[in-house]
């Protein structure tokens, strides 16, 4: 930062300091302030070809003030802006001028950047002067702002406004340029068919992306806006990605205000929906400002989810999923599934599935990590939330733990099978559909889970869902309740249960033949038939006939179970007969 203190050794250098302290300055005065600049400078022998660019500068802005002498810049508020900046830029000029006189300076890469800085700010003064006259901004009726076009306006009255927007944004000062992105916002989010004009009317892409850069913190705020619309709209993406927009998008993200961080973030996420954009953020450090702004407790939920909806689009890269993973992604994610907030956890946890996904490596990373526990705790029934946070949290286990045997030990210990369990009973329609998918998957696993099960009391609850009026809802209950009597232990359990045997016979009775339902009843019942208790009731039951017209109508395992049941009566009748 080039300092303001400067001590008055000579009459050229006071003046310059007094003029650019006066709020509101003449172009004569302007005039003579850039001259005596030019002057002073000529004695320094250090950096010579920095200080010959910014005196050829110098030079051509003192020419273009020239040129606009017989205006009053008083009665104009962009000239007079642009004048107060010039004599600014000015002052800072001639700071860097006395230190390098003098050879005050602290380094000399430091005074490099900062002349090369110089360079810069008066090159975009000249810029900015040279655009006054083609735009008119000069002529009388400049200080009339135009009139916004009202309602279903035409687009030439539309375009003709986002022109004068686009001028005062180039050439105004702060507020005028503040103003002109509020009003440029408005318009785009009015209606979809005002957007197109904004990205065909000048350079006008260019200077938002520019703006974002700015040192204003209002001004890069309301340029992030403006492009957070319009990224969000896929005919123009490649229009901002042309602009070279990732860049100082992540720039806003390391360095800019809460509210401009969310609209840079809500732009990326649109702009990586197309994985070609993802080594754009990448090699500009996105991934690692996107993890920062996920470990900060500061970060407000908007950002915080938008954030965690980019690196969502980039994991797909595999070596940027690396260099995520490598960066501690994993126990960051994590924390957030943890959090109280149900936006930032169904976000997270849809993250964690995503970076996880086909990858042993990261899936016990997640379990080693708390993962299993984190999801567990949002899926618990005394934990008061909304729906979608629990389906996504089951989604997660299902996807993350089913596949490992040590990991379903582990929801076993974490209280999961309860938890499934309850919400079987009792969960929302969304839940409740959700939870019986899982107890299906669950179903298919290890005999120590079906065990686990059984004893849990799952069979009952899957029972009821086998009078279910979708057929894939009883289709699910019944290869589950299938699998789960294939267990010596649970079918005992099972048959101890005179009502749900008998429901099962009813069901038998009531469903058509050779209907998807009727196999798997049927699949349950031979199931049953491998205990002496469940073969005598199911023979016992008054259903015996229906089972043997089944058998006859050739449906599939009906004959095996009449044979079972047969073999049951016979032996009954030589016991009868032995014992007589």
């Amino acid at each position: 930062m080039v300092s303001k203190n400067l001590r008055k050794e000579n009459p050229e250098q006071e003046q310059i300091v007094q003029e650019s302290s006066q709020p509101m300055c003449s172009l004569r005065q302007a005039i003579e302030v850039i001259s005596s600049l030019i002057s002073y400078s000529h004695p320094i022998r250090v950096f010579a070809v920095k200080w010959q660019l910014i005196r050829n500068n110098l030079e051509e802005l003192c020419s273009c003030l020239s040129s606009l002498e017989n205006y009053d810049s008083i009665q104009n508020p962009v000239l007079s802006g642009m004048i107060s900046a010039i004599l600014a830029s000015a002052s800072d000029c001639n700071d860097l001028a006395r230190r390098c006189v003098d050879l005050s300076y602290s380094g000399k890469l430091l005074m490099q950047s900062d002349l090369d800085v110089m360079v810069a700010k008066f090159e975009r003064h000249v810029k900015n002067l040279s655009g006054i006259s083609t735009e008119g901004i000069l002529t009388l009726g400049f200080a009339i702002v135009v009139s916004r076009p009202g309602v279903n306006a035409c687009k030439d009255d539309m375009r003709f406004y986002v022109r004068d927007l686009l001028t005062r944004m180039k050439i105004g000062d702060m507020e005028m340029k503040r103003q002109a992105l509020l009003n440029l916002y408005d318009v785009v989010v009015e209606d979809d068919k005002y957007v197109k004009i904004p990205v065909e009317v000048g350079d006008i892409v260019n200077i938002l992306v520019s703006l974002l850069d700015s040192v204003e913190m209002e001004i890069q705020q309301e340029a992030a806006k403006v492009v957070s619309v319009i990224s969000g709209f896929d005919s123009y993406k490649s229009v901002l990605i042309g602009a070279g927009v990732i860049g100082p998008l992540i720039r806003v993200l390391e360095s800019g205000s809460e509210t401009s961080k969310e609209g840079a973030a809500s732009s990326l996420q649109k702009l990586t929906e197309n994985s070609e954009n993802a080594w754009s953020v990448s090699a500009y450090g996105g991934v690692t400002a996107l993890l920062k702004i996920c470990a900060s407790v500061d970060s407000r939920t908007a950002l915080i989810c938008s954030a965690c909806g980019v690196l969502r689009n980039l994991v797909g890269v595999d070596e940027i999923k690396r260099f995520m993973i490598e960066e501690g992604a994993v126990p960051t994610i994590i924390k957030l599934a943890r959090s109280k907030d149900e936006a930032v956890q169904v976000i997270s946890i849809d993250l964690l599935q995503n970076i996880a996904s086909a990858d042993e490596s990261v899936r016990q990373l997640v379990v080693r990590e708390g993962g299993i526990q984190a999801l567990v705790r949002v899926f618990d029934p005394k934990i008061a939330c909304t729906s979608k946070p629990r389906e996504m949290a089951l989604r997660a286990i299902e996807n993350l733990c089913f596949s490992s045997a040590g990991s379903i030990s582990m929801l076993m210990d974490y209280g999961f099978m309860d938890q499934l369990l309850f919400f079987l009973r009792n969960g929302d329609v969304s839940v409740q559909e959700l939870s019986l998918k899982a107890a299906f998957r669950l179903c298919g696993k290890s005999e120590e889970t079906k065990k686990a099960m059984g004893d849990a009391g799952f069979m009952p609850e899957l029972v009821k869902f086998l009078d279910a009026k979708s057929f894939e809802v009883r289709e699910m209950a019944a290869v589950a309740l299938s699998s789960l009597v294939s267990v010596p232990k649970n079918r005992k359990i099972f048959v101890q249960e005179d009502r749900d045997v008998g429901f099962l016979l009813q069901l038998l009775d009531k469903e058509e033949a050779n209907s998807g339902s009727k196999k798997f009843l049927i699949s349950i019942l031979l199931s049953l038939t491998g205990c002496s208790s469940g073969r005598k009731k199911i023979a016992s039951s008054g259903y015996l006939k229906n089972i043997e017209k089944l058998a006859e109508a050739e449906v599939s395992d009906a004959k095996r179970l009449v044979r079972k049941l047969s073999m049951n009566r016979f032996r009954s009748i030589l016991n009868v007969i032995w014992h007589s």
